[in-house]
């Protein structure tokens, strides 16, 4: 009976961690305003994995209230993609308080980067770098 009561205690202990850093990985989900301020960032989780998409812009719009288009991507097949609702956030995973693994795209420059998120207190830390994490740049969004 102990080795009964043992194994259930450790399956509710088990369980309740698994519900913890769930709770702690979607944390990052909601909209997020850029640095600058001049971009809003719907984040999302869809399967294990965490995406963002751009969802509000200062120049993402013609002047005719059209949606302008990602014309700095180097793929030309994709320049024609509009910026709203563009998926800049893609592949992150979320281990030990962190997200990781995943790319960010920069639709001001066409460039793509490694990127990993953590929060220092309410705001969100991303790192983008090419090659190691060291070599890259830091920006701080805040929830929006």
């Amino acid at each position: 009976m102990k080795k009964l009561t043992l194994l259930v205690f450790a399956l509710v202990v088990a369980t309740g961690s698994l519900f913890a850093q769930k709770g702690a990985a979607d944390k990052i989900i909601g909209t997020w305003l850029s640095e600058e301020k001049d971009g809003k960032i719907e984040i999302y989780k869809s399967g294990d994995k965490y995406f963002g998409k751009l969802v509000w812009g200062k120049n993402m719009y013609e002047p005719d209230g059209s949606s302008r288009t990602d014309i700095k991507n180097p793929d030309a097949k994709l320049r024609s993609r509009k910026l709203q609702d563009l998926v800049i956030l893609t592949n992150f995973t979320y281990d030990d308080g962190e997200w990781e693994g995943g790319k960010i795209y920069d639709p001001k420059s066409g460039k793509t980067y490694s990127c990993n998120m953590k929060f220092k207190g309410d705001a969100l830390q991303i790192r983008g770098y090419i090659g190691i994490s060291m070599m890259g740049r830091t920006t701080v969004w805040t929830r929006s």
